[in-house]
């Protein structure tokens, strides 16, 4: 029997669906492929077998991101960023009174997940990433993404051949080659692909998927994780697996591709893990956080030129101004020296509006704020922010010309599908901190 379906409202507005199975004190949370439809993957009967297998250790809870399957539709120019899914995530697991779950990744889902638990290691008592990692695309450091040439051709098979019983067989001939005369399974996946997205839903999911790279947040992630790889997938998954602090790796020998092709050898690791991790804490005094930093650009001589009484005023009106925009995009303010606000965001995309929204706004009261991002790993004293994190996001911002928000390379790599768009401003030296780093400028809409 499926299980009944039930609706999580996110923060802005849209319906998630989400199921859940069994009992028990953990719960489970389990992210595959980056479309999906909750009661149509129950006529899989692996994807079946997985569910209850998972089941078994605590409550299960499955859900459909929004833009695919059984939750809100979205506008197929606006398909959900990592960021907004992992919004999702948090609005399915509070609408199911889950405070802590292990979660558990597949395939496309190795990005969202580890951010997950780097930002919320509160909400996280286990990671487990099964044949999943932090990026898709090759780079000449990442030589186990797909080249550009592989990624043009999928993009054109799937706005092509979505949907179609030809494209289904010779992606189960792909991942399952044992079962590629199985006529059920191949039409399940024809089918599955047009109950959770549409052609043109797909081609952007793919592409937001693709432009991730959340390798620069792997060292920020402190809780229990276990990696799982098959044969196929090992060099990679084991070169993940040693960014993360304290990470167990486990070489599974299987050759099938994909779990669901032979998912034993993975359900007994997953079991001796999930056993274990107990009531394991995880370091809640070192979160992924994204800082912002703003000030306005020459207050010395403004403040001169307008004398004590106006300029007063005018830092009144920005200090208030500048506060409701935080409070708008969910920023915590850190501290305010002069003219300059320190905030800090568990989300990048909010953290840039945020920043754009400041930078437009100030011109009104006639100035200009520069601004600059990072994210990174922040250590949390009675509910402050500090770190080299924290430095480096100073940095950025005193390198930020009038009205230019000018942020890392790891916050443009985090908010892929956003609709931002940045111009390369080349590597820096940033004073203080070891090393080079590549700066991006954020395009206004006006460009």
């Amino acid at each position: 029997m499926i299980p009944e379906t039930k609706y999580a409202k996110t923060a802005d507005g849209y319906h998630v669906a989400y199921q859940t199975l069994g009992e028990g004190s953990t719960d489970i949370v389990p992210i595959g492929k980056y479309f999906s439809n909750l009661d149509h993957d129950w006529n899989e009967p692996g994807i079946a077998r997985r569910n209850r297998v998972l089941a078994e250790l605590g409550r299960l809870v499955l859900f459909d991101g929004r833009g695919t399957g059984l939750s809100d539709g979205v506008r197929g120019d606006r398909l959900p960023t990592l960021e907004e899914r992992i919004d999702d995530l948090r609005a399915v697991m509070d609408d199911a009174d889950s405070e802590r779950a292990v979660v558990v990744a597949f395939a496309d889902a190795g990005a969202l997940s580890c951010l997950f638990a780097a930002t919320y290691p509160g909400r996280t008592k286990a990671l487990i990433l099964n044949n999943t990692g932090p990026r898709t695309a090759w780079a000449p450091d990442y030589p186990w993404g797909m080249t550009p040439e592989e990624f043009q051709s999928e993009l054109e098979e799937t706005e092509t051949r979505w949907g179609s019983r030809e494209y289904a067989a010779e992606i189960v001939r792909g991942i399952t080659p044992e079962r590629a005369n199985d006529e059920a399974l191949i039409e399940w996946w024809a089918s599955s692909m047009r109950m959770s997205a549409s052609p043109s839903a797909a081609v952007a999911l793919l592409r937001m998927y693709h432009e991730m790279d959340v390798r620069d947040v792997l060292p920020a992630i402190h809780v229990p994780t276990l990696v799982l790889a098959s044969d196929p997938a090992a060099e990679e998954s084991e070169a993940m697996a040693r960014q993360i602090p304290g990470a167990l790796f486990t070489h599974v020998r299987s050759p099938a591709p994909v779990v669901m092709a032979d998912p034993e050898p993975f359900f007994t690791e997953i079991r001796r893990f999930v056993s274990r991790v107990g009531e394991d804490e995880s370091d809640l005094d070192r979160v992924l956080e994204t800082v912002l930093f703003t000030d306005i650009v020459g207050s010395t001589e403004l403040a001169a030129e307008r004398g004590d009484r106006a300029w007063h005023d005018l830092i009144e009106r920005h200090h208030g101004f500048v506060r409701g925009v935080i409070a708008r995009w969910r920023g915590r303010e850190m501290d305010t020296a002069g003219d300059g606000f320190f905030a800090a965001f568990d989300g990048p995309a909010r953290a840039i509006r945020c920043a754009q929204t400041v930078v437009e706004g100030v011109r009104s009261m006639g100035i200009e704020v520069r601004a600059g991002l990072h994210t990174g790993e922040c250590d949390i004293t009675d509910g402050k922010v500090a770190g080299i994190t924290v430095a480096i996001g100073a940095r950025i911002a005193s390198l930020a010309g009038p009205s230019e928000v000018l942020v890392s390379r790891t916050v443009r790599d985090l908010v892929t599908g956003s609709g931002l768009d940045f111009e390369d401003r080349g590597e820096h030296a940033l004073k203080g901190v070891p090393g080079e780093w590549r700066l991006y400028a954020l395009r206004s809409e006006r460009d």
